[in-house]
């Protein structure tokens, strides 16, 4: 049975908002044994930069959530799988965050960095199901079908794009976390035909 998406969207960007503030809990305070402070903080470098990093991607694909829903003006039970599959990868950032800023520059970090973009990959072939799946199926609002193509042609990139920076971690874990940033800005840019339509 189609539904509105109203739930949807509220149960997702709750989960967007955890997720992204789980975030700051791998960042610990220096314990008193560990003086100086200013040495000690500084020393936790990989935790500050897996953190920004990880807050641009969950920030961005907030956003992007939040275009399609935008479009999506209807649900049935596959777009709410879909949607929670998508979920799924949003929640498990913290933990490859984590792993990623307990290994940076040490030899595990290449492990910690093909695991981390695992995990967009994932998140990526899920952005790209659902859009496509709602896309296929009609649920879009039918004063906005001009600029699907558009949509999809900018999310189609995603998923090969993060097999590209797990590919690269391979050979240079600076390089892939580059382009990382790189994909951050690219899909923070929304597409150039994508217009709200009147009343929404």
């Amino acid at each position: 049975m189609e539904t509105e998406t109203n739930r949807i969207e509220a149960f997702s960007d709750g989960i967007f908002g955890i997720a992204i503030t789980l975030l700051i809990l791998e960042i610990k305070v220096p314990g008193p044994e560990m003086r100086p402070l200013s040495t000690a903080l500084l020393r936790q470098w990989p935790s500050y930069l897996a953190f920004l990093l990880s807050f641009a991607y969950i920030g961005v694909m907030w956003m992007n959530h939040h275009r399609m829903f935008t479009h999506i003006r209807r649900s049935n039970d596959a777009l709410l799988l879909f949607n929670l599959l998508l979920l799924l990868g949003i929640t498990a950032v913290p933990f490859p965050t984590a792993v990623l800023a307990s290994n940076l520059g040490t030899p595990g970090q290449k492990t910690a960095a093909i695991f981390y973009n695992g995990v967009f990959v994932f998140i990526a072939v899920f952005f790209n199901v659902l859009w496509r799946y709602a896309v296929s199926h009609q649920l879009l609002d039918k004063n906005v079908l001009s600029s699907a193509a558009m949509i999809s042609r900018q999310y189609a990139i995603g998923p090969i794009a993060y097999l590209l920076c797990l590919a690269l971690a391979w050979v240079d874990v600076r390089v892939s976390m580059a382009v990382n940033v790189l994909l951050a800005l690219y899909f923070a840019l929304p597409p150039k035909v994508m217009v709200r339509a009147p009343g929404h």
